[in-house]
């Protein structure tokens, strides 16, 4: 040690050297003993919940209570509905007996639009293509004097569009029916087919043909007229002036004559009542008679062939100017073509025109819904109103058993354009009401309902100020979301009572 340091001055000087040497030690050491000191002050202020429930003093008893409300309740049976246009098919124009290419030239229509009775479909080739009800597609063309199922199925189309086709339980296409043709294409606004310069040419040479017939026709019957009046004119009234003329003769010599002049007179006679005879036999028409069956056989020939040229000009329906689809009126989903392209398949996908709405249901909850029942759909812009249009078993898909379940279709009330497009292809909620109270009844939750010993429905009316609980026997009805309307037996209960639902 320094002579000149003092003892004092030394252990101060160590100290610090201790403390600058160890500083983060003596750090760490400081902050532990301060963390605990601070443990045990908070030990003796927290209380664990078990030992603070040990602690406390059990809570007084006391009932639980809710008041009676007026409400208006409802069963319903609740699923998801998808929104679509039912029925989506392609559609196919037959374009076989079309001469060229079969061309759109016009009457495209846009997506959305809505195909009727006698709506025009496309326009081929110049050609309108005619939309009528029916499922039997087309496969030939028709005209007067086919029959068949298309025929029948052709009639019962045109009576649809308002059109008198004539027998609708007939299929024979006649005269009336090729009438009809024309006065559908005018509906339409396109002119009928017909045959031509060809057709009409034709029936200008049958009906040339039944004027040449008719003039053989009548020379024949009128060579055989004369033949069979000459004998009844000339011939009798001669033959009877000579045997007159005999007669006389005979008179006359019979008085003064000799024996050879009378007997040559009454010879005389004799050959006047044969000569007589002869001209009052009928005559030999048998030619004449030939002639006129052969003219009239021409005559019946030229009229069968004019009738057949007057048919063949007549109104016919072709094959590729007709479409028949079923469940009319329809709505055009897709376009395959535009106008100026050639047909090579399928033209468009139409549906039904009206949206419906699929869900599925439970046997249990199917046997709740009928047809013609109300229904709430849950719309973006708010509930919309729906009616139950089918109940039928869901199709198991191929393989596969039948699963139990129902396929429920609904039909919306009255959708804007604007309603339709925000819901279409989307699965909504629908709400179907399958039983409910007319107006608000009271009613109180389940869980405030006992039975009394004779197995009737009570409640414990709460009087309020402390006083005694009473048992009210109630009927119920209707039991819904959770509540159950009452009606107390004795009148006594009101909306706003308070009843025991717990304690």
């Amino acid at each position: 040690m320094d002579p000149g340091t003092s003892p004092a001055r030394s252990r101060s000087q160590g100290w610090r050297r201790l403390f600058a040497g160890n500083r983060v030690i003596w750090v760490m050491a400081t902050v532990a003993i301060i963390a605990l000191v601070a443990g045990l002050g908070l030990g003796q202020l927290i209380v664990s919940p078990g030992q603070a429930a040990a602690d406390a003093d059990a809570p007084a008893g006391g009932l639980i209570t809710v008041p009676i409300e007026n409400r208006t309740l409802a069963n319903d049976v609740t699923m998801r509905g998808d929104a679509t246009y039912a029925d989506s098919v392609e559609v196919s124009i037959e374009t076989g007996e079309l001469a060229g290419a079969p061309i759109v030239t016009g009457q495209v229509p846009e997506v959305a639009a809505i195909f009727d009775t006698a709506s025009i479909a496309l326009e081929v080739t110049g050609r309108p293509v005619i939309v009528l009800p029916g499922d039997l597609p087309v496969y030939r063309t028709l005209r007067v004097g086919v029959s068949g199922p298309d025929v029948l199925q052709f009639k019962q189309g045109l009576n649809a569009a308002g059109i008198d086709a004539g027998a609708l339980d007939s299929d024979v296409f006649d005269a009336k029916t090729a009438s009809a043709v024309t006065a559908l294409y005018a509906k339409v606004g396109y002119p009928a087919p017909t045959g031509g310069a060809d057709v009409a040419s034709a029936v200008s040479s049958a009906e040339a043909g039944v004027t040449s017939a008719q003039a053989s026709v009548d020379s024949a019957n009128g060579a055989l007229t004369i033949v069979q009046g000459t004998s009844a004119n000339v011939d009798v009234v001669e033959q009877g002036n000579l045997v007159r003329s005999a007669q006389r003769a005979l008179a006359d010599l019979q008085a003064a004559g000799t024996p050879t002049q009378i007997a040559d007179a009454e010879d005389a006679v004799t050959l006047a009542l044969a000569r007589q005879a002869q001209a009052l036999a009928p005559r030999d028409a048998s030619a004449e008679k030939a002639a006129v069956t052969a003219a009239k056989a021409e005559l019946t020939r030229a009229g069968e062939t004019l009738s057949d040229a007057r048919d063949g000009a007549l109104a016919y329906l072709p094959a590729g100017e007709v479409l028949y689809l079923p469940g009319l009126p329809r709505r055009v989903d897709e376009i395959s073509v535009k106008r100026g392209s050639s047909i090579t398949g399928p033209v468009m996908r139409v549906s039904g025109a009206t949206l419906v709405i699929s869900g599925s249901a439970t046997a249990s909850d199917a046997a709740l819904l009928e047809v013609g029942a109300p229904a709430m759909l849950a719309m973006p812009d708010g509930d919309q109103t729906a009616t139950i249009s089918s109940i039928l078993p869901a199709e198991p898909a191929s393989g596969e058993t039948a699963s139990g379940r129902f396929t429920v279709l609904f039909a919306p009330d009255a959708l804007t354009d604007e309603q339709i497009q925000a819901v279409q292809g989307s699965n909504v909620r629908v709400r179907i009401p399958v039983s409910s109270t007319e107006g608000e009844v009271l009613a109180v939750p389940l869980a405030a309902l006992t039975a009394g010993p004779g197995g009737e429905s009570r409640v414990e009316f709460d009087p309020g100020d402390n006083a005694e609980t009473v048992l009210v026997e109630v009927t119920t009805g209707l039991a819904a979301e959770g509540f159950v309307e009452i009606t107390a037996v004795d009148g006594s209960l009101k909306a706003g009572d308070l009843v025991v639902v717990g304690r």
